[in-house]
């Protein structure tokens, strides 16, 4: 329960029956456990735990990230061996209904019920992964994981989880020193996740760009933090090592192969490419190029060779094994709209070195006002001056942009941008709290970031001054679906961002599934990937969607999401460029791309929108995103014909990586993926 609770942490979403209110959840007593949940950015909310006069283990958070809210409890009652044999969970994540429950019947038989699934299942030996509930809900199982080893424990509904022990360290608190654990855990999420424990192997808390701890120890979180990914990187080393061994930088021929001229906007068929010391060496008909001595000679009919893929808004750090997965999914550049200095800083070094198997990006960093609505992550500042300075600490640390977020005083917006563009940074972001996007464009921004803030422009006053909290998705959910696209404004709208060279980042794979999911189906973004991935993260794929409030139905929204969609195509049409990003784990691009054909662009101009069109954005385009002699050998080759069916983008056969082949299964299966995704969407 814990495990998946801190893993897949914002999954409960909404039921049929309205959720428990805040008002009627537990409440900690004064001698309850504490825990705060904290960023750089500041404090976020608490999570109590606390044991019943009955016996069973309560548990109540309470948590606002950026205005999301959450308010959640639990009761757990615990069997004779420490299992725990019965949960309920109430209230609401910033997703919706988190109601949950569970209970092992007098026949052995174990009962679920979520918002999404139901079932049941002999319970035998076997530990229930809670679909949602506070990230920790008091129940210690770490000691049960550690003992079982390897072999590790059956989880209800599936899968197996495991926990090892890689480090002690001491650390200070309000006792005093004392000694904490690491350990990592499998079978909760697709990659190895690590956890902190006390001396005698209970649960200590959580480090990362969020920190789960006891009160009073909140001082350690930075480096709890930086211990944890230190260890995630030896585990990560030696993988990378393996797959960038020499013999893989081997020449190497593709022939017969249908290519993607992204410059060109065309499909060439039956070409040959080969790849030589790192670079595209030549390009021809097929059997026109002979291979050098060693070479390794692929044949390419019936397969689609491209450039590697662009993912323009995922932002990295924090989980080198999702570095790893981007490849294996095609994804061999990424420009992150908002990563930690250091953690930049260190993905830069250690891919540099070999020691980090990763795409090649670029990095901007996120710029908010200090304030409990701030960015996790971000680099707070006061004022007018402390945000020029922040925006030139920046450009000294050797990032790319900044990204200004929705809590900056807009009067703070053109000085900061002025020094941005003064120093060669790009200006991006979200919309601060009581700017349109087209105040934001002419007080400096080359780029708006997400589809909900273009869609601010035709947004309510009201809706706009509340642009940091949950307005930014509740007023363009509530009212786009009467926003007039054609509309002599939105017509203006679109003809300026197009005059000024403004770029958007729609990611509306963001969007789709929280606007127009009901629980019944995972959404098409993760569907393909749900039976090749480990049974907890497939389950919290299948989400219900934002909860509804007022009057505002599921239809509404759904006629909501489709004006988005059709503000990309319009923008599109207005001569404003385009760039495909997921903001989630890289996995939705390709849906990202079939969004883009429902707006109306051809499947050449979505496929350059990941291409070509990001490589010239962050000025890379010399180098990489086209398959040219004397670029950079980032290339794809995947099954299918993508000139039919972009839907083939995801069965990716071979990765060329600066001109190292791997091949993507074996690069799946180190991302956690038991399989290539099923079927061609």
């Amino acid at each position: 329960m814990l495990f998946c609770a801190l893993l897949l942490a914002g999954a409960s979403i909404s039921a049929a029956a309205a959720p428990v209110p805040k008002e009627q959840l537990l409440v900690p007593p004064a001698n309850a456990r504490h825990f705060t949940i904290t960023s750089k950015a500041g404090k976020h909310g608490d999570n109590w735990v606390w044991t019943l006069p009955d016996g069973r283990i309560a548990s109540r958070m309470s948590m606002s990230l950026r205005g999301w809210i959450t308010e959640v409890d639990e009761v757990a009652t615990l069997g004779s061996d420490g299992r725990p044999v019965a949960m309920e969970v109430r209230g609401y994540t910033d997703s919706g209904d988190a109601s949950e429950t569970f209970k092992v019947g007098p026949d052995g038989i174990a009962t679920w019920k979520t918002a999404v699934d139901s079932g049941s299942a002999p319970f035998g030996t076997k530990r229930y992964s809670s679909y949602g509930g506070p990230w920790f809900d008091g129940v210690d199982q770490e000691g049960a994981f550690l003992a079982a080893g390897e072999r590790g424990i059956e989880l209800l509904p599936g899968g197996k989880g495991r926990m090892r022990i890689v480090r002690s360290v001491e650390i200070t608190g309000p006792k005093g020193p004392e000694t904490v654990r690491l350990g990592f855990v499998e079978g909760f999420g697709l990659s190895p996740r690590p956890y902190w424990l006390t001396a005698d192997n209970k649960f200590f808390g959580s480090a990362g760009q969020i920190s789960i701890l006891p009160a009073g120890y909140e001082a350690n979180a930075e480096r709890l933090k930086a211990i944890g990914e230190e260890e995630t990187a030896k585990l990560v080393r030696d993988i990378s090592r393996r797959f960038l061994a020499k013999e893989n930088s081997a020449p190497v021929l593709f022939d017969h192969v249908k290519l993607f001229d992204s410059v060109g906007g065309r499909y060439l068929a039956d070409r040959a490419v080969l790849v030589a010391n790192g670079k595209v060496a030549a390009v021809g008909a097929a059997g026109s190029l002979k291979a050098p001595a060693g070479a390794r000679i692929i044949d390419g009919r019936g397969k689609t060779l491209l450039p590697g893929l662009w993912d323009s808004h995922r932002h990295v750090g924090g989980d080198d094994f999702e570095l790893i997965q981007n490849l294996a999914t095609g994804i061999t550049n990424y420009r992150s709209p908002g990563s930690l200095i250091e953690d930049a800083q260190s993905i830069f070094k250690r891919r540099a070195a070999g020691d980090l198997l990763a795409p090649d990006g670029k990095v901007s960093v996120i710029i908010d006002r200090k304030d409990p609505l701030a960015a996790q992550g971000a680099l707070t500042v006061s004022s007018e001056a402390e945000a020029i300075a922040a925006v030139r600490k920046v450009k000294a640390a050797g990032m790319w942009g900044v990204k200004f977020y929705t809590s900056m005083n807009p009067a703070w917006i053109a000085p900061a941008a002025a020094e941005a563009h003064k120093l060669g940074l790009h200006v991006h972001g979200h919309v601060p709290a009581g700017m349109r996007p087209l105040d934001a464009v002419r007080a400096g921004y080359d780029e708006i970031t997400h589809i909900n803030f273009i869609m601010m422009q035709a947004m309510p006053q009201a809706v706009v001054d509340k642009a940091n909290t949950a307005a930014r998705l509740e007023g363009p959910a509530q009212y786009g679906k009467d926003v007039d696209l054609d509309s002599p404004a939105m017509k203006a709208f679109y003809a300026e961002l197009s005059k000024r060279g403004t770029i958007i980042d729609p990611t509306l794979t963001v969007w789709e599934p929280l606007m127009t999911s009901d629980g019944t189906a995972i959404a098409p973004e993760y569907a393909p990937y749900a039976p090749v991935a480990p049974p907890a993260v497939a389950r919290a794929w299948k989400i219900a969607g934002y909860p509804l409030f007022g009057n505002v139905t599921r239809d509404d929204f759904r006629k909501s999401f489709a004006k988005m969609v059709g503000v990309v195509g319009r923008l599109h049409k207005a001569g404003v460029r385009v760039v495909a990003g997921t903001d989630g784990y890289g996995l939705e691009l390709v849906r990202e791309l079939e969004l883009y054909q429902q707006a109306g662009m051809t499947n050449v101009e979505a496929l350059q929108t990941a291409t070509i069109v990001p490589a010239r954005m962050v000025g890379m385009d010399k180098a990489v995103g086209s398959v040219a002699p004397g670029k950079t050998a980032d290339l794809i080759l995947v099954n299918g014909d993508a000139e039919k069916d972009l839907r083939v983008l995801r069965q990716v056969d071979k990765v060329v990586l600066d001109g190292v082949l791997m091949d993507a299964q074996a690069l799946r299966e180190a991302a956690g993926f038991s399989g290539p995704p099923v079927g061609a969407n």
